[in-house]
């Protein structure tokens, strides 16, 4: 199937949100189709982060509009999203520090009532042996690279059908940031949905079909992930060349 033939599974279109007298996405149009991987890229402030919040209802809009499998999300909360399978991995992980890491991951599975919940578990300590291990260990004792694993373990417990991710490297070791985008480029093997925001422009690109790069509110460019890793404003601006 061709890559314009599928499914758009998020479109934003036109999108607004404002901090006051601060417009801090000024009129974003981007969208996500089935089994893509889509990433949004850009400097601290640019308004990435503000535009996964507004996708989740964490920001009001202020303008346009976000859908999700035809439908806008006006007025729908995080706990809505996540029933029907638009799940977001927030800035700074957001683990629950004083659980466990298999409770931790059962509040993935939160919304559903399914008896599949303990195998999925399961199926997440093989894609990180390392919670596997440590499984009864308080979330708050763990790195943040750890906590940055059982954070993306838990949104997969969701089973979602789009996954949203915030700067998951940020803060974390080479070697960490290696294991992370690892995991993130299997996920999407496996045939799972993702926006992906990130700081990181050439880890982010490499492995996207897709990106968008954001400037002070609004999208500058737009195309193949590969293309546009080889554009020179791209590597002039981001990556230092």
């Amino acid at each position: 199937m061709a890559e314009q033939d599928k499914q758009v599974l998020l479109r934003i279109s036109g999108l607004k949100v404002a901090y006051g007298g601060i417009q801090a996405v000024k009129g974003v149009t981007l969208e996500v189709r089935e089994g893509e991987l889509v990433s949004l890229i850009g400097a601290n402030g640019a308004g990435k982060t503000t535009t996964l919040k507004a996708v989740t209802g964490i920001q009001p809009i202020a303008d346009g509009d976000v859908q999700y499998l035809g439908k806008s999300l006006k007025g729908q909360g995080a706990w809505d999203l996540a029933k029907q399978g638009l799940v977001m991995i927030p800035e700074g992980r957001g683990t629950f520090t004083r659980m466990t890491i298999t409770e931790n991951l059962q509040m993935g599975a939160y919304t559903r009532n399914d008896r599949e919940i303990d195998d999925d578990i399961e199926k997440v300590f093989g894609i990180f042996p390392r919670l596997k291990e440590r499984r009864a260990q308080l979330a708050g004792t763990m790195s943040g690279g750890e906590q940055q694993m059982l954070a993306m373990g838990r949104a997969l417990m969701a089973r979602p059908k789009v996954l949203l991710l915030d700067e998951p490297s940020m803060g974390l070791s080479p070697i960490m940031v290696d294991k992370i985008f690892e995991v993130v480029a299997d996920i999407h093997k496996q045939g799972v949905t993702m926006l992906l925001v990130e700081q990181n422009a050439s880890r982010a690109l490499a492995i996207a079909d897709r990106g968008y790069v954001m400037e002070s509110g609004e999208v500058t460019m737009t195309g193949n992930g590969r293309a546009l890793l080889d554009d020179p404003k791209v590597r002039a601006a981001y990556l230092g060349e």
